[in-house]
């Protein structure tokens, strides 16, 4: 008996010391497994985009003397800095990191902010977690599990870039830099959304304030990378996207740079772990506000706002920063272009025969729309996560029918993203300088092909709502295929998979209806199909 109780004195101090951490691995197996699908997607297509650019760049700019000519007319444009950021040599593998590295690293942030919060505020949102927390799991086994995936897919990321570009770079170590500096980013944002999911109230906040955090970090190299041409500026120093730029891959390397990156890493990584110790389960520490009195909640449409408007003026003011940046150095296409004719033929495969400028505009207003679709896909399945949370049951109990709540939802997502493209199309002539109301048509096209993609996901909802995130999948592939399609210069058979290889590219050329009316009539049946399925189906439990 003795003997029975000194081991079980000391498996208890053994595991006391880990009693925090218990059921770390078997999170982390799950975390991998709920998301087989999406990481891999995440890594390929970041890292896809970094070869294709590399790639182009080798293919457009196949001398030193083409290349010197590029980097010098790069460097003098202040807004194209602000863009791209500076570029410390001519040679492919730092053109193909001034390209990169700032939306790579804030591709890969965005990735991360999504698994953190996926893994802790959205569990414990829905319950899960207090279920699993009910058995033999630790009370920083979650955040520990999603941070670990997070790094799982920051490394893979990581490897991807590093192994991908030394073989079209030939240079190992700068593709190394790059490589790490670009997974470092991700990785901290990770942190940062660790600690949004403590502070705030729900997994749509957390979201919010790491993305306006990123936009920030954007915004700040931006506005350093335009006032100085070598990445000196102090604004850049205080953004983690500066910091990786100044990480100098294919020049010189900085490796200390990276040591910066692990200590904000470890710093807010122990400030998510203080923060998750110091709370209860489902609390926070930005608890949610009483509504007012006699608020303005009376119909579905009002409920839906009231969820959603945060996420409508994130994106239309990144829309409008976004337009006013493109639309500034839209003057300075022509001299980065020059003579090149290769580059020439990519603009106006992704914005038409035009002039040049005519064609920058095109694709650049084509670009808003692509990404504006995510926007469309995220708002439309706002209804999933209101229905799998549980909160759109009280709703539908009341006198509040299926299609006037869904409609409440669909109104905002629609008209949202058409308020959205015209801040978009506002910034870009705005940058510009002219053009306001041929520019804002242009953008207004777009929205037949948005709202396709919306309604995709309207009707992978209504029908089988539990693979309604394919249309994640559809909206990513529209995006890739018009990001590196004109690059690579891929059939127009396969860049017609996507509903704006159908639009016609504005401004520009004369209008044409046909595919306009015919894509506003494909979204209106599937809008119609899906709300059909979900009228007759039951709601998930």
């Amino acid at each position: 008996m003795t003997t029975v109780s000194a081991r079980a004195a000391g498996a208890g101090a053994r595991t006391g010391g880990s009693r925090h951490l218990a059921g770390t691995w078997p999170l982390f197996r799950l975390a991998l497994r709920r998301d087989r699908i999406m990481l891999p997607a995440w890594v390929l297509v970041i890292g896809a985009s970094h070869m294709s650019v590399a790639s182009s760049y080798a293919s457009l700019y196949d001398t030193a003397a083409a290349r010197a000519d590029i980097v010098r007319s790069m460097t003098a444009n202040s807004s194209l800095r602000a863009l791209y950021g500076p570029f410390f040599n001519d040679t492919l593998g730092a053109l193909t990191a001034a390209r990169m590295i700032a939306f790579g690293s804030a591709f890969a942030a965005a990735m991360s902010l999504i698994i953190v919060v996926r893994h802790t505020r959205e569990e414990e949102e829905t319950g899960r977690q207090e279920m699993l927390s009910a058995a033999m799991v630790g009370r920083a086994a979650p955040l520990t599990a999603a941070l670990l995936t997070a790094l799982t897919a920051n490394a893979a990321l990581a490897l991807l870039i590093a192994g991908g570009l030394a073989g079209s770079t030939g240079d190992t170590t700068g593709s190394l830099a790059l490589g790490l500096a670009t997974g470092g980013v991700g990785m901290l944002f990770a942190c940062t959304a660790a600690i949004a999911a403590q502070i705030t109230e729900n997994a749509r906040l957390a979201k919010g304030l790491t993305s306006a955090v990123i936009g920030a970090a954007f915004a700040l190299k931006a506005a350093g990378d335009a006032s100085a041409a070598n990445g000196s500026s102090l604004l850049t120093w205080l953004s983690p996207i500066g910091w990786a730029e100044n990480v100098r891959a294919y020049d010189d390397e900085r490796w200390w740079v990276t040591l910066i990156l692990l200590a904000a890493i470890a710093v807010q990584a122990v400030l998510a772990y203080t923060l998750a110790g110091r709370r209860d389960i489902g609390m926070s520490f930005l608890p949610a506000r009483p509504g007012p009195a006699h608020g303005g909640l009376g119909t579905a449409w009002a409920l839906a706002l009231r969820l959603q408007r945060g996420s409508v003026l994130g994106w239309g003011a990144g829309f409008l920063l976004t337009g006013i940046l493109f639309g500034g150095i839209t003057d300075g296409v022509a001299d980065v272009v020059g003579d090149n004719e290769q580059a020439r033929q990519i603009f106006e495969r992704m914005g038409g025969q035009q002039g040049l400028t005519d064609a920058f505009l095109a694709a650049m207003v084509s670009m808003l729309g692509m990404v504006a679709a995510l926007y469309v896909v995220a708002s439309v399945l706002r209804l999933y996560g209101e229905e799998t949370g549980g909160r759109a049951e009280p709703v539908l109990a009341g006198p509040v029918g299926r299609l006037r709540w869904a409609a409440g939802h669909l109104l905002i997502a629609y008209a949202g993203v058409a308020l959205i493209m015209l801040l978009g199309g506002a910034g870009l002539a705005l940058g510009y300088g002219r053009d306001l109301p041929a520019i804002l048509g242009a953008c207004l096209v777009q929205l037949p092909a948005v709202w396709l993609l919306g309604a995709l996901a309207v009707f992978l909802y209504g029908l089988a709502p539990k693979v309604s995130v394919a249309a994640w999948a559809v909206a990513g592939l529209a995006l890739a295929l018009g990001w590196i399609g004109p690059a690579i210069d891929l059939p127009q058979s396969v860049m017609n998979l996507s509903p704006f290889g159908h639009l016609p590219r504005l401004p520009g050329p004369e209008m044409s209806w046909p595919p306009v009316l015919v894509l506003t009539a494909l979204a209106a049946a599937l809008t119609a199909g899906g709300l059909a399925g979900l009228r007759r189906r039951d709601l998930l439990t």
